[in-house]
């Protein structure tokens, strides 16, 4: 299978949740500083060392204020990030990787607020994704009534 790449070569893709639970003071949770972030993004042209995405829910609730990180070497779950200093955090890694021209390690501060997210039931270690043609199921046909 041949996989065309894309013409922004950032280092990796960080997506901040802001669904049902993520950021939502009304129900009790902590808030993730959107505008912020977005501004810090775009004045300092951070897109192009570590994208930005704001997304919906990514689940799990449990955990909320959680944060993707997508890297060549796979996807980082984070949650619990409640404290300004956790979002700070981010955006000094990324100035990091900046000056660097590197993926640097994470935060320090954000190791205790990693989890998995889809453990292997059969051993309890974290399961590997496979996006290559072999994974997908048979193709979906449409159904009509």
């Amino acid at each position: 299978m041949q996989v065309n790449g894309t013409n922004r070569a950032a280092l990796a893709q960080i997506v901040f949740c802001r669904g049902c639970c993520c950021g939502r003071e009304d129900r009790g949770f902590p808030a993730v500083p959107v505008e912020r972030l977005k501004a810090v993004w775009k004045a300092e042209r951070l897109n192009s060392t570590v994208q930005l995405t704001i997304s919906g829910c990514l689940g799990p609730c449990d955990r909320a204020n959680v944060a993707l990180i997508l890297t060549p070497s796979g996807l980082e779950w984070y949650g619990d990030l409640s404290e300004p200093a956790d979002f700070d955090a981010a955006i000094e890694w990324v100035r990091e990787c900046r000056a660097a021209n590197q993926l640097l390690p994470r935060p320090a501060t954000w190791e205790s607020r990693r989890f998995v997210r889809f453990p292997d039931e059969s051993n309890g270690s974290a399961c590997a994704v496979r996006l290559d043609e072999d994974w997908f199921p048979e193709p979906i046909t449409a159904v009509t009534s």
